[in-house]
């Protein structure tokens, strides 16, 4: 009785050595995927990496890892051609099915799924922010965005007819939605600068734009978009999304 005693207390101690090993190992970890991460994406900020799943070591063991979370504060996307960048808040993935190479140089996830913002701030460089000519004697130009409530950005449009600006700037709903990876605001209706009679297209030559987004971290993509308080709320998906190497 008293060797069986001595054998479990030296099996809890040995447990407990492992679990402070396993943890260890895994912080150890989470910061060196952060390094890299950062190096490969060409990141200003550390961004945090969470491995998730126990044990650590004997994942490990077998080359691959369940489940990796990846938060990056602030990421600098490619806006389309010409080098133009918009920034992309509080980006956080999900990854699963990690596997990495013997030497852990390359890392790679199965499938990614994962959420961000666009602030309506950036989203406004993509507007025409500068009065336009729509019509004889009439320029507009989108001066703000906003959350229109269920799903709707309020797009406000200052006006000027005859050189004269209109005392209130006018606003429209608008709906969003992304194609292949352009996230497009296009107007539920048009607005109407001081009576004037102006031709639809002319009016959403204004009102609807659009913003290509291109090279998120490791090649994920903008899969849906919905407006909301504090911008445009995206989902992101990707497979065979690459971590590292």
């Amino acid at each position: 009785m008293r060797a069986l005693r001595i054998l479990l207390i030296f099996v809890v101690i040995l447990g407990g050595l492992f679990v402070i090993a396993d943890r260890v190992a895994v912080n150890f970890a989470e910061d060196e995927a952060a390094d890299r991460l950062k190096t490969t994406e060409n990141l200003s900020a550390t961004p945090d990496v969470s491995i998730k799943g126990f044990p650590f070591l004997t994942q490990v063991a077998g080359g691959s890892l369940d489940d990796i979370e990846v938060g990056i504060k602030d990421y600098e996307a490619a806006a389309g051609n010409g080098g133009r960048k918009i920034r992309i808040d509080d980006l956080q993935a999900d990854m699963k099915g990690v596997e990495f190479s013997g030497d852990y140089s390359s890392a790679t996830a199965t499938s990614a799924t994962g959420t961000a913002t666009i602030a309506y701030d950036e989203l406004l460089k993509t507007a025409k922010s500068e009065p336009t000519q729509v019509a004889p004697g009439v320029t507009a130009n989108v001066v703000g965005l906003s959350d229109g409530g269920n799903g709707k950005i309020k797009v406000t449009v200052e006006a000027t007819v005859l050189g004269t600006k209109l005392p209130e700037p006018v606003s429209v709903l608008s709906s969003v939605k992304v194609d292949d990876g352009t996230v497009r605001v296009h107007a539920d209706g048009l607005p109407s600068f001081g009576g004037v009679d102006i031709a639809e297209n002319r009016v959403r030559a204004i009102t609807d734009f659009q913003q290509k987004i291109d090279g998120l971290p490791g090649g994920i993509k903008v899969d849906t978009v919905q407006a909301a308080p504090d911008g445009v709320e995206i989902t992101v998906k990707g497979s065979d999304v690459r971590l590292a190497g």
